[in-house]
């Protein structure tokens, strides 16, 4: 990226940045949610292999995490706020891993391999 998008993308650097930031958090901690919780293993197979690499505890936290950010929705309620204090929205869990994926596919492509994973029409 270039120095100017990542200057005018950092939260440190930028107030609009820091206020998206802010309301965003705002926004998870009332769900429970992290921000990694947001990805889409459907949408995107580099997800969908990089939570298959991740311990089986950290994939359960993720789906309960999930459940309860569903269960409080439809009911139109929000975590109290003693657990809204709690949480920790940008704590990362996927990030590394997910790298790692996008590195080992870009590396698969760049040899002149076949793809790990296809997407298939069920």
């Amino acid at each position: 990226m270039s120095s100017f998008l990542q200057t005018f993308l950092d939260p440190k650097k930028n107030w609009f940045a820091a206020q998206h930031m802010k309301t965003l958090s705002k926004r998870l901690r009332k769900y429970g949610l992290r921000y990694d919780d947001l990805h889409d293993p459907y949408y995107d197979l580099d997800v969908k292999e990089a939570l298959n690499r991740l311990p089986r505890e950290i994939v359960d936290a993720r789906n309960q995490r999930l459940k309860r950010a569903m269960d409080l929705s439809m009911k139109h309620e929000y975590l109290p706020e003693n657990l809204q204090a709690m949480q920790t929205p940008f704590r990362s869990y996927l990030q590394e891993m997910l790298d790692l994926v996008k590195r080992e596919k870009a590396e698969r492509e760049a040899l002149g391999a076949l793809p790990f994973y296809q997407r298939t029409i069920p």
